[in-house]
């Protein structure tokens, strides 16, 4: 059998990974037409992550999102599939990313930074969907400078397959002869051997995708999330009618056909598992309880090199456009 483990999953927040991964979770929030000042009309709790309404504000007060917050000892991944994020940290890059783009941030040794979803239109909704995931780093990297790199949708490969109605999005890894663009340096996606794939598939009613087997044959993890759709046919072995996470033999290819009559969409995760202790404790990821405590001491003591921006939740003109701010340079798609 293909499928291993059937998992269901929530609303929202965050949904459980395989080694080497830490967390995904998956965002599609309805906000409606911003103000003047790129501002939702309501206030935030602070803590705004109740997925029974149609938008949260997250951490955020009148913009939703996450202001400045530290990093220590891994990676996130954040694609954005509609909407957009302004994005800065404390080694002074930033970014307005979206509709399509991958920001790929190495935290290392220790990064602070802020995501925003500022509302740019104020004549129609600001739909935002996304998904964010977070890589670990291996214990001789973990303490890597931060990095910071940006792959915009126009260089992102596809790969369309069954007559158009299967499209699959290849953030990492390689797939269908196409190959994602270079991940960081000290990543562990960088490693020959790990083989890590971040695919996104998006399938139409009556459209299928096969997987094929990893590289790393079972030495890997993989696990697939339906995070939405009516229905989809995993294998022929599992019919899901609700958000689930499927783990699969990453040796074996799998068919994945929309059974239903929704549009699907489905995450893919796949990686030989690093294989060492995870210790976390909110924003940091070590590989002990004392390189914890240290990753305190050290945000306490240097806050990461400080923060460069006037605001804690930094947004950036409405008519700014994409761009990524990075060592000095900016650039744009």
């Amino acid at each position: 059998r293909a499928v291993t483990a059937v998992e269901a999953l929530g609303p929202g927040g965050p949904m459980p990974t395989p080694d080497p991964f830490l967390f995904a979770v998956h965002h599609r929030d309805a906000y409606p037409e911003g103000d003047a000042l790129m501002q939702a009309p309501v206030m935030g709790n602070g803590a705004d992550f109740d997925f029974r309404k149609p938008f949260r504000m997250y951490h955020g007060d009148r913009i939703p999102g996450f202001p400045q917050h530290p990093h220590r000892g891994f990676e996130t991944l954040t694609a954005v599939v509609e909407g957009v994020v302004d994005h800065t940290d404390s080694k002074g890059n930033a970014g307005r990313y979206g509709n399509g783009d991958l920001q790929w941030m190495t935290a290392g040794g220790g990064v602070v930074h802020g995501e925003m979803f500022p509302l740019l239109h104020e004549d129609q909704p600001n739909p935002a969907h996304l998904f964010q995931i977070w890589l670990n780093l291996p214990a001789k990297n973990k303490m890597c400078d931060p990095f910071f790199t940006m792959h915009w949708a126009e260089q992102i490969p596809k790969v369309s397959a069954d007559g158009g109605r299967a499209t699959v999005t290849v953030w990492a890894g390689e797939v269908g002869g196409k190959q994602a663009l270079r991940p960081p340096p000290k990543s562990w996606a960088c490693e020959e051997d790990a083989d890590v794939a971040v695919w996104m598939l998006q399938l139409a009613p009556g459209g299928a995708f096969e997987l094929p087997p990893a590289k790393a044959g079972k030495l890997a993890n993989r696990s697939l999330y339906f995070v939405e759709g009516d229905r989809l046919d995993v294998a022929g072995e599992q019919d899901l009618d609700r958000r689930a996470k499927v783990d699969l033999v990453a040796s074996e290819a799998v068919l994945v056909r929309n059974s239903g009559s929704e549009a699907a969409t489905c995450l893919m995760l796949q990686g030989r598992p690093i294989g060492e202790p995870v210790v976390q404790h909110g924003p940091f990821v070590m590989n002990t309880q004392a390189e914890i405590r240290q990753a305190f001491m050290d945000y306490q003591r240097t806050q990461f090199g400080g923060w460069p921006w006037p605001e804690d939740a930094m947004v950036f003109p409405r008519d700014k456009g994409r761009f990524a701010l990075c060592d000095g340079v900016e650039t744009r798609p």
